[in-house]
């Protein structure tokens, strides 16, 4: 009877769902970036005393994102796809209902949360259904095709978010979302029928689930905790101002991390099968996957802080830099689509180095070009040639560690493809833009300023401001250079095996 089911659904029916359902959460991801004013202001906050409260409106949603894809992914290889995929969209749903309906921020972040794991079970559980829809030698296009997808879900966010705020009332994007989320239940009831298929003889290792979740969650909180990221990107409105603290939980992180491992050796069915690794195509993907997503952040933080420095006119500073930095997401959607395609044609391994390579000259030619006086043209271009290698590497990646899975570890393996970005995301983010504020803080002691008591001196604390940070910013690009070097180097390393070997390679 599945097999009947599967001939009356398409694949690419089932591609459409999927990408309903990973284009709502990723738009979710987002949203609230240009709604915080507001929702703050409705949920009584007082600024600034009430900063710290104030961030979790953006931090308990990230967090719980990237902890729940580990434990949604096993969970989606024991119970089915399609039960796991339509329990994440009522999470979801319920989720949405109770956030427009707070007027404190306890019920809020709760809603939030709520949403945010469902959000994040979509993603892997997505991955894995498209794994099972498409052979092996279609599933990079039908990857690209997601990974575009969750690429413009990002850009859509802030933009529809501030449509929203202009025209109606931030309550309504949830309201929406309840709507969606509805569709979106009902449509993968229908046409994800053939995708409840499941491992009845395995467990779930609650032990290794715990342990993973807490590693993931310290992990996370340590690195929003960096007061250095605080400072060098401006940030304090999304993470507070009591991060010091919270880097106490880098420990914590470690010390779950080593016990996490200790448990998977002696599970007899473990959350993450460490024999998984002995595949040297999975393991590249896994670490360029994470190198990528520390090198995007880079992108995605002082694109957008470089452009306010050099922008006289702040008013139209938050556009232009919305303008500059959507040739870098544009271009990044088309190359996901375009690495897919070119998976299929020519195997995982040269869309990788093409993309890499793309990537880093990017990146070398903002790092030694980009100066006070650089054009914005100047800048869109090369974005777009980041964005194309970087998108050129998404498809590839993800077809390669699913592929390399076994049946019955998809759901797993999905889920460590984005963890990995996401946690190269926070990484880059804690160590490349800290890196940023040391070198600002050394080029400082170099500049010679005119008299206090002069007439230029203003000016001239300006210009020198302007030019200190734009150069320690350029340096972050070179420094990105770097770790896609390193990527080219884990990548090169992925060979091509007969599709019967590949979950051994």
């Amino acid at each position: 009877m599945a097999d009947v089911r599967a001939r009356r659904v398409p694949p690419r029916a089932v591609l459409a769902v999927v990408a309903f359902g990973v284009f709502v959460a990723a738009d979710d991801l987002t949203v609230v970036t240009t709604m915080l004013r507001p929702i703050i202001a409705d949920l009584g906050i007082l600024l600034p005393d009430g900063l710290d409260d104030a961030a979790w409106i953006v931090n308990a949603y990230l967090i719980a994102f990237v902890a729940v894809m580990p434990l949604a992914g096993r969970l989606s290889d024991i119970v089915g796809r399609r039960k796991v995929f339509q329990a994440a969209f009522a999470l979801f749903l319920v989720g949405s209902i109770i956030v427009p309906a707070s007027h404190s921020l306890g019920p809020f972040l709760f809603g939030r949360v709520l949403t945010a794991l469902g959000g994040g079970a979509m993603l892997p559980v997505g991955m894995a259904i498209l794994s099972d829809a498409y052979p092996a030698g279609a599933r990079a296009r039908a990857l690209g095709v997601l990974g575009a997808v969750e690429t413009l879900g990002w850009v859509w966010g802030p933009l529809y978010g501030a449509m929203i705020v202009r025209f109606l009332n931030w309550r309504w994007q949830f309201y929406l979302n309840v709507v969606l989320a509805v569709i979106g239940i009902a449509v993968a009831h229908r046409l994800l029928a053939d995708h409840d298929r499941s491992d009845r003889a395995a467990r779930i290792d609650w032990a290794g689930a715990v342990t993973l979740t807490v590693a993931l969650v310290a992990l996370n909180l340590a690195l929003l905790g960096s007061a250095e990221i605080q400072s060098v990107t401006g940030l304090e409105e999304l993470t507070g101002s009591g991060g010091a603290a919270l880097r106490w939980f880098y420990p914590v992180a470690v010390l779950a991390a080593i016990l996490f491992a200790r448990v998977e050796r002696a599970s007899d069915d473990p959350l993450i099968e460490f024999d998984l690794f002995r595949g040297r195509n999975l393991t590249a993907a896994v670490v360029v996957n994470f190198l990528v997503g520390a090198a995007l952040v880079i992108a995605m933080v002082d694109v957008p802080l470089f452009v306010n420095v050099v922008e006289l006119d702040v008013r139209r500073a938050a556009v232009v830099a919305g303008w500059v930095l959507s040739a870098l997401t544009a271009s990044m959607a088309a190359g996901s689509y375009l690495g897919g395609r070119l998976s299929e044609r020519l195997w995982y391994r040269p869309p990788v180095l093409w993309g890499l390579g793309f990537g880093a000259a990017g990146f070398l030619l903002m790092g030694a070009g980009w100066e006070v006086t650089t054009a914005y043209p100047q800048m869109a271009w090369q974005l777009a040639l980041l964005g194309l290698g970087l998108g050129l590497v998404v498809a590839p990646t993800s077809a390669a560690v699913v592929d390399a899975a076994p049946d019955h570890r998809r759901g797993t393996a999905a889920s460590l493809v984005v963890v990995m970005r996401l946690i190269g995301l926070s990484v880059g983010l804690s160590g490349l833009t800290a890196w940023g504020l040391y070198r600002f803080n050394q080029l400082r002691d170099t500049i010679d300023l005119p008299p206090l008591d002069s007439a230029g001196y203003a000016a001239a604390v300006r210009e020198a401001q302007a030019s200190l940070t734009t150069s320690a910013l350029a340096e972050t690009f070179l420094a990105a250079v770097i770790v896609l070097v390193v990527a080219l180097a884990v990548a090169s390393r992925m060979r091509r095996v007969p599709a019967a070997d590949a979950a051994t390679h």
